[in-house]
């Protein structure tokens, strides 16, 4: 059976545009959400916690061996622009061919849920430490922008919708069929 690396947010200082909560807890709620569906499709999960940093995130991963690292985050503005920016990025680590399939694949997934669909971007990087520092295959979604109202208000609205789609993603990537819990 796969193994996926469940790797939410621990960014607690990132807080949502009202102050109602904070990035780490919502993306820790999608990553619960995802849970039930992976295990039901047959996919090992093995995940960070709270006090983990991207360092010790990766370092888990890697002795969890896992064939998939999912870093789940959501977004902010630059300063300038707070509130203003909409839309999803999906990273990968530049030159990781199974990581720039995922990319696509995560992207083109979420893109079918996302209220802005056109603003789903892929970027590959290698200033990450999630996808510098992971042997298996990874990416990090920016699920949308916690800074912007509509963004996210979506968030909060579609927590089980994000996981269902998340994980269908990665059961997509193994190549397993997605069950429901």
């Amino acid at each position: 059976m796969p193994t996926v690396f469940l790797s939410p947010s621990t960014q607690e200082f990132n807080p949502f545009y009202d102050g109602n909560g904070n990035e780490e807890y919502y993306m820790n709620l999608i990553a619960d959400a995802m849970v039930p569906y992976l295990e039901a499709s047959g996919i090992n999960v093995a995940r960070n916690t709270t006090e983990d940093t991207a360092v010790t995130s990766a370092q888990k991963s890697n002795a969890a061996n896992a064939d998939l690292h999912l870093a789940i985050h959501s977004n902010a503005a630059p300063e300038n622009l707070a509130g203003q920016l909409r839309g999803t990025d999906v990273y990968y680590y530049t030159g990781s061919v199974e990581g720039e399939r995922a990319a696509e694949l995560f992207a083109n997934n979420f893109s079918l849920i996302s209220p802005t669909p056109q603003l789903v971007d892929i970027i590959p990087t290698t200033r990450l430490a999630e996808l510098r520092r992971t042997a298996a295959p990874s990416i990090l979604i920016e699920v949308a922008y916690h800074d912007n109202p509509d963004d996210a208000n979506w968030i909060r609205g579609n927590i089980r919708d994000i996981a269902r789609n998340l994980s269908v993603s990665t059961a997509d990537f193994f190549g397993v069929p997605f069950r429901q819990p």
